[in-house]
């Protein structure tokens, strides 16, 4: 197996290296889980990209309960928030 070094920026960020981005298939965005297995080493790996639909329902209406009685229609949302950016 061929070794890459890499360095850790202030803000915890790493690279992954070319070779071996391209040989797992990452894309920009993808998640990645990072588990301590022992002081001195850690592993990396790729979530299964099947997401269960139970969670995908589960999602559905979370936010429901931070707009009130009334709620809002996203446009509203979006057009308040935007407001600063003019």
């Amino acid at each position: 197996m061929d070794k890459h070094t890499t360095v850790v920026t202030e803000r915890g960020q790493v690279s992954i290296p070319a070779v071996i981005r391209k040989a797992l298939g990452l894309k920009a965005g993808q998640p990645l889980l990072w588990e301590k297995i022992s002081d001195r080493e850690c592993l990396v790996r790729i979530p299964r990209k099947n997401t269960k639909r139970s969670d995908i329902k589960a999602m559905i209406g979370f936010a429901a309960r931070f707009r009130g009685e009334k709620g809002r229609p996203t446009a509203e949302w979006m057009a308040e928030l935007r407001e600063g950016e003019r």
